[in-house]
């Protein structure tokens, strides 16, 4: 399992226009191929009336799964453009539709390669980009004398705290990125004298959104 990851949580739309010749960029997150070729089926069927539906996807982190499709425009010119703007922007677990109105004028390779691209950045733009992050939940198994000080090192490393229980004795479980679990033991045990219990509760991939901690 990688340790980080760039992928989109919500989905977006964008817009270019070169000559008259609109480019209508749309983003969406998917998680297997089968839903990414559902999504492009869906994007054609939508855009039935556009003169192509070029696309692109990445799907997978270790060892990741890409397409692209120029369908029908010159080889090169679209599908592959927009899967290097993906690649670039080191996103995956996605696919993009570019669906092109054309407007009278041919624009050249280069103008196609350009149009494409400045069209999927746009539909990223309008996406909402996250870091998926790996991390341990661990719990804190400690009395009430420590509890203060355990409350403040967790505060001043800004690592989450997914809950709290309070009984005879305190349990807190926290997220923290794989690679920060020996510190943590570390200081748990400098800060309760080696009496506190700390307890793996497993990986899970997890992001802050809007100032929140979402597990995945």
């Amino acid at each position: 399992m990688v340790e980080a990851y760039k992928t989109i949580i919500e989905g977006g739309s964008g817009e270019f226009v070169m000559k008259k010749s609109k480019f209508i960029a749309t983003v969406h997150p998917v998680e297997t191929e089968e839903a990414a070729n559902e999504f492009i089926d869906s994007m054609k069927k939508k855009y039935w009336d556009a003169t192509h539906n070029c696309s692109a996807y990445i799907i997978g982190t270790e060892h990741p799964i890409m397409h692209c499709s120029d369908d029908g425009e010159p080889s090169k010119t679209a599908g592959r453009p927009m899967l290097d703007i993906l690649i670039n922007h080191g996103l995956t677990n996605l696919v993009v539709v570019v669906t092109r109105y054309f407007g009278g004028t041919l624009l050249g390779t280069g103008g196609l390669v350009k149009a494409y691209q400045s069209a999927t950045l746009e539909g990223i733009a309008h996406s909402k980009v996250i870091t998926k992050q790996l991390g341990a939940r661990i719990q804190i198994i400690t009395d009430y004398n420590y509890i203060g000080k355990i409350q403040y090192h967790l505060a001043q490393d800004n690592i989450p705290t997914l809950s709290s229980d309070y009984t005879d004795i305190v349990k807190i479980t926290v997220l923290i990125p794989q690679s920060q679990v020996e510190e943590l033991h570390k200081k748990i045990a400098e800060i309760t004298n080696g009496t506190a219990i700390l307890e793996d509760l497993g990986l899970n991939y997890y992001a802050i959104i809007d100032k929140e901690v979402q597990l995945f």
